[in-house]
């Protein structure tokens, strides 16, 4: 969280963290967004700067604080869009991902008793008063289309008193503060450092997935591998060889998915029934219990699944997430996003044809659960698995349900399975 005065350079300096930390999924959120719709009263205050922009009352924070809360469980969540020359909310809100590291930054950051128990880290920038004054002139006029006679008026009816009441005395719950701002370049590295160091901890946990699945430690309960027959070391030995065609790697490769699909159907809740045989007798049966099923496919290699999942499957819904790994961070970036309606009350079927290190159903399960998909309701469906994947899955959601054909034990330098099938949607 960064508080400071109007124009003290809160967003300098949310920049130049951002720079400085280097780390892929980074949310910049300002509270700028969460200034209250305005009534034709206020409007009009609003127009003759007779408004007071800078007291509480003016922010919406219980839904700043519904939005960071969901943020930071990894959810998605939809942020307004605030007109500063209108004074009003765009008809079009933003959608903003849950990131590793969320930075905060507004005037009234540290105001509110709920808003400060999600911050991690308090930083209270503090510039000079005649400079954010200067600032805040030039700001106004240049960008807002506000004249200098009304901005000045503002800032001693209500953004002077404001600083002096609100802004000023929470520096004393700051954890660090940053005199100059963006300039401060010493102060900045000790905020750097110290979110590295926060992540760090965050990353303990995936080193040790993969340590695990290096020193043989036992997959997970919530893994369930097909038999492995003859019949289906016989299929994995015909899609493993790299000489075999792409007519009869198709042939087999959908021969195991049905198996994999059917096999996963057995883990669905069924309920007793008695039923009559046309011969007049009866016989205890098992029977669905009336829950939806809904296939989900990680484009583009998932889909090829669809096929064995709808010859198995009666009148299911299919649903698309598209998934694509950033070449420059190398972490998963969501860009695609297609799912059936009131699907939290379904049982989903995940589907990918080989995870690897997990990362990309890791993001795929959150967007499910992001619609509230409960997630023992979440079944990951992949014809071939590798260790560290089935590790780092099972340790993120350890009540997802994780079904495969086969577990290969470790990955290369370029997260490929080893021995491994190869690039299933690409064969």
């Amino acid at each position: 969280g960064l508080c400071g005065g109007s124009a003290s350079g809160k967003t300098t300096v949310a920049t130049r963290i951002i720079e400085a930390l280097d780390v892929p999924w980074v949310v910049l959120l300002s509270m700028d967004s969460f200034y209250k719709v305005l009534d034709e009263g206020q409007q009009a205050l609003a127009a003759r700067s007779d408004y007071n922009f800078d007291h509480p009352d003016a922010f919406d924070f219980e839904l700043l604080v519904s939005v960071l809360r969901k943020l930071k469980k990894g959810k998605s969540v939809k942020v307004p869009v605030y007109d500063f020359t209108t004074h009003s909310r765009r008809r079009e809100w933003k959608t903003v991902y849950g990131a590793n590291v969320i930075v905060f930054e507004g005037i009234l950051a540290f105001a509110n008793k709920e808003l400060l128990k999600l911050l991690d880290m308090k930083v209270f920038v503090d510039t000079d008063s005649d400079i954010r004054l200067v600032r805040r002139l030039q700001r106004d006029i240049m960008e807002r289309g506000r004249d200098i006679v009304g901005v000045i008026k503002q800032y001693h009816k209500f953004v002077k008193p404001a600083f002096e009441q609100y802004i000023e005395p929470s520096v004393q719950v700051a954890d660090i503060v940053v005199p100059r701002g963006g300039e401060n370049s010493v102060a900045l590295d000790l905020i750097v450092q110290h979110v590295h160091s926060q992540l760090e901890k965050v990353r303990g946990w995936q080193r040790a997935a993969l340590a695990s699945a290096h020193q043989g430690q036992p997959l997970p309960a919530t893994l369930s591998v097909l038999e492995n027959t003859p019949q289906v070391r016989g299929m994995h030995t015909i899609i493993r060889n790299k000489d075999t065609t792409r007519d009869e790697f198709i042939f087999y490769s959908k021969r195991l998915m049905r198996l994999l699909i059917e096999h996963a159907l057995s883990f669905l809740p069924l309920k007793s029934v008695t039923v009559e045989t046309p011969q007049g007798t009866t016989y205890e049966g098992k029977r669905f219990h009336r829950q939806r099923i809904t296939g989900v496919s990680i484009l583009r290699a998932g889909e090829t699944m669809e096929q064995a999942l709808t010859a198995v499957c009666k009148d299911i819904r299919l649903g698309k997430i598209l998934i694509q790994t950033n070449h420059d961070t190398g972490e998963p970036e969501l860009h695609y996003l297609r799912l059936p309606k009131e699907i939290s009350e379904d049982y989903v079927i995940l589907m990918d044809s080989t995870v690897s290190t997990g990362a990309a159903a890791m993001m795929a399960v959150r967007v499910l659960l992001d619609h509230d998909v409960p997630e023992e309701r979440i079944f990951l469906l992949s014809l071939l698995m590798a260790e560290m994947g089935v590790h780092s899955v099972a340790y993120a959601f350890p009540r997802v349900r994780i079904i495969t054909t086969a577990v290969d034990k470790r990955i290369n330098e370029e997260f490929h399975i080893i021995p491994g099938i190869g690039e299933g949607g690409g064969r």
